[in-house]
């Protein structure tokens, strides 16, 4: 079992490693969902942890259809992110019939290279969740970010179990949404996902040692009930 933290700041993710967490997605502006992080705090928390470090790459909060000069950030943001020392990226680009945007997906997903594609929640504002799993593996994406179409992963569990079901490997589903200690065990057994994705640490940093071992605990605890 894969537990990923979501982390905006060096201190949560040092926290997070402590705590136990297989993989770190680091983001900025975490209240809106997430954004690309500074590539100065990317390459200092790849530094600073031993546990792979997935970078978000997406140039505002809000919906997914980007004009060209946000789709021309994010090519920018994909480089940024490669030369900052990520271990993947995490993206999701649609089109405004709520479908994946295949094309533009595709020039992500080349840019980024060796490094894996996670498709973030986006994936759960389109209109199909089965065909746009299937254009994503067609993609080569490597991992899928969703709570199934529901507004938390606890009740998507039918939809999770039916997109691990048709993914039969091809692609990482992971669990995301309101996913805690008290619940992940249960969404675990019930959709038989691999990997889980949640956001424990909810202050930003900096932090202080009470702080820092606090965060550590609430990690510790999400990770020992998901094992």
């Amino acid at each position: 079992m894969i537990v990923e933290s979501c982390v905006d700041s060096l201190d949560a993710a040092l926290a997070s490693e402590a705590g136990g967490a297989h993989r770190l997605e680091l983001c900025a502006r975490l209240d809106v969902g997430g954004t690309t992080p500074d590539p100065a705090l990317v390459a200092a928390v790849v530094a600073a942890v031993r546990i792979p470090v997935v970078a978000m790459v997406r140039p505002r909060g809000g919906d997914f259809v980007y004009d060209t000069n946000e789709l021309s950030a994010m090519a920018r943001d994909v480089t940024r992110m490669r030369e900052a020392g990520a271990h993947g990226l995490v993206t999701g680009v649609l089109t405004s019939n709520g479908t994946v945007n295949a094309a533009l997906m595709h020039v992500l997903v080349r840019m980024a290279g060796p490094l894996p594609v996670t498709c973030h929640k986006a994936f759960d504002e389109v209109r199909d969740l089965d065909a746009a799993l299937d254009t994503l593996i067609g993609l080569g994406v490597t991992r899928v970010l969703t709570s199934g179409g529901a507004a938390t992963a606890a009740e998507g569990t039918d939809a999770l179990a039916r997109l691990v079901q048709r993914a039969a490997g091809r692609v990482a589903i992971i669990a995301g949404g309101t996913v805690r200690a008290s619940n992940v065990r249960a969404l675990v057994d019930t959709t038989g996902v691999a990997e889980v994705h949640a956001r424990v640490i909810r202050e930003a940093g900096p932090a202080d040692a009470s702080m820092r071992a606090r965060w550590t605990a609430e990690v510790a605890a999400l990770v020992a009930a998901a094992s």
